[in-house]
């Protein structure tokens, strides 16, 4: 379909980008389905990695592999010339376990897997490669064009349990940033081919639990009648399960004692280790429940997490055990900048909406028929194919939250916001009109479409053309570059360590140790997920 194309002081600069995003579009299709088939999980992610490495050494970038002692996390860096600035982006590649789901138009698990098994459902598979896509536009511009600056790229594993983005804020990675881009698909209104204004995401905390239970013999002192320190006919010890089963009761029970119910914040947990499969008179020794809580600031965050450690006491005393913490996320809320937002928007504007044509539409009708709906002639819905003015979206997200509430959702690009002025934009991804208003469409409908070729594909194709000629505009416009540096000195009240600056709250390692669900191989296959498929 016939685009605006590029206009301005810098209008063949930006025919280059389009014209390479649209030559390229296989490649970037290509390099999607890769991903999106690897679904690799949270601190997990080695192939995924390893393919982003792999091909930005090949496109000539200098990479850092395991950054910051995360093993799935990298730094690349491509330079054009001495001095100019350096302009920040990333891709993000986890995966969610539970979501294995084919590109097909019916509800089945990807082949040889258990339907447990991770898969991509925002799609992070196709977040990554449409910001590469335009790294790597802006790269073959300023090579054509002599445009000096430097294109630092980052691998951010473990977005969904906010991990890797605090630890690389916190180990200086992003301190010589001009700028950064972040990308996201569409994943809720009116967020849909826009920026965000003002409200931007909120404090997302999370931690780990562990329970231990050490001395199960020592439990009412039942162990003194008999040599065997725990008999068959002896109480048996409670142990690390129910440790992890009072903390689930206490914390569910005391959710309301949090934080007051006149907002919009969230507290999810998972059970990541309990019982190691022991059914006899010894109780489980350890057992671990994670807690992921999105809030709108630190100090909410902190009330929350007060209130876990004292029922992780109790938990813990309830059950003879002992327990300790460890952090696994503490991610700031995000800083607005409109300059980077506008700009970003004008790009998107010159991009144009995704538009599912053809094959997209056949295959959307295929999937109503296929759940018992009557196909629409336009089964997508209207917002992913219509471009959303930043301040519109603004005002509508505006009408769900209180007045005072500065921050809503939550996704740690926010760390960026606190280095270098930074833009959070939204791409429409292929979602299905409800067909009465009412209609909810099963989880697995949206995860198969990010597989889909057809129907993923313009996401990606217009979100490498609107990286690509924002980084352009940062590179080539300092008047632009130096507004949106402007804005951020004001916004933190004199930059980095200026009055208003919040600095990185990232003070543990990276936890990369714990039981993550992951693929594995045994002599019974490779890549399998570590819950086996089930056998026909």
């Amino acid at each position: 379909m016939k685009r605006e194309r590029g206009k301005g002081v810098n209008r063949k600069e930006k025919e280059h980008i389009l014209d390479w995003v649209e030559k390229n579009e296989k490649s970037l299709s290509d390099w999607n389905q890769v991903i999106w088939n690897y679904g690799e999980t949270a601190w997990r992610e080695y192939r995924s990695a390893k393919w982003y490495v792999d091909k930005l050494k090949e496109e000539g970038f200098e990479v850092e592999e395991g950054s910051g002692g995360m093993p799935t996390a990298f730094c690349a860096t491509w330079s054009k010339g001495e001095g100019g600035p350096v302009i920040g982006g990333y891709a993000e590649y986890d995966a969610i376990p539970g979501n294995c789901q084919a590109a097909d138009t019916i509800e089945k698990p990807r082949d040889g897997l258990s339907k447990y098994a991770g898969g991509h459902t925002d799609p992070h598979s196709a977040l990554g490669i449409g910001s590469l896509g335009g790294f790597l536009a802006a790269k073959e511009a300023m090579e054509k064009f002599n445009i000096k600056g430097t294109l630092k790229f980052f691998g951010e594993p473990a977005e969904k349990v906010r991990g890797s983005k605090p630890i690389h804020a916190a180990k200086g990675y992003y301190d010589n940033l001009d700028a950064a881009i972040s990308f996201h698909p569409f994943y809720m209104l009116p967020l849909c081919n826009t920026t965000r204004w003002d409200t931007h995401c909120a404090v997302a905390y999370s931690v780990m639990y562990t329970f231990t239970c050490d001395n199960p013999e020592t439990w009412l002192s039942a162990a003194g009648n008999t040599p065997i320190p725990v008999a068959h006919a002896t109480a048996r010890c409670p142990g690390a399960t129910d440790a992890v089963v009072n903390m689930y009761t206490l914390s569910k029970m005391y959710r309301e004692h949090m934080l007051s119910n006149n907002m919009g914040w969230s507290m999810n947990e998972a059970i990541l280790n309990t019982g190691q499969a022991t059914a006899d008179n010894i109780p489980a020794q350890m057992a671990q429940i994670y807690y992921f809580i999105r809030v709108p600031d630190i100090e909410m965050a902190e009330a929350v997490v007060k209130i876990l450690d004292q029922n992780a006491e109790s938990a813990a005393k309830g059950a003879h055990c002992t327990w300790k913490k460890d952090w696994v996320t503490k991610s700031r809320a995000g800083l607005a900048n409109h300059v980077m937002a506008d700009v970003t928007y004008q790009n998107l504007k010159l991009a144009g909406a995704p538009k599912f044509e053809g094959k997209a539409i056949e295959i959307a009708q295929e999937i109503q028929r296929n759940l018992g709906i009557e196909p629409m002639d336009r089964p997508y819905m209207d917002e992913i194919e219509e471009l959303m003015d930043p301040k519109e979206a603004e005002r509508k997200m505006r009408t769900i939250l209180p007045s005072w509430q500065q921050h809503f959702t939550s996704d740690d690009y926010t760390e960026y916001c606190w280095h270098a002025p930074t833009v959070r934009l939204y791409i429409g991804r292929p979602t299905l009109k409800s067909p009465d208003g009412i209609y909810k469409y099963p989880n697995w409908v949206m995860n198969a479409l990010g597989g889909i070729r057809e129907c993923i594909d313009p996401m990606i194709m217009s979100a490498s053309k609107t990286i690509g000629m924002t980084i352009l505009d940062l590179l080539v416009k300092p008047e632009v570059l130096e507004a949106a540096k402007e804005e951020f000195r004001e916004r933190t009240a004199g930059g980095t360590d200026g009055a208003k600056w919040i600095g990185p709250l990232c003070d543990y390692a990276p936890p990369i140790k714990f039981r993550w669900p992951e693929y594995i191989s045994t002599e019974r296959g490779k890549n399998e997920w570590v819950i086996p498929a089930n056998e026909e």
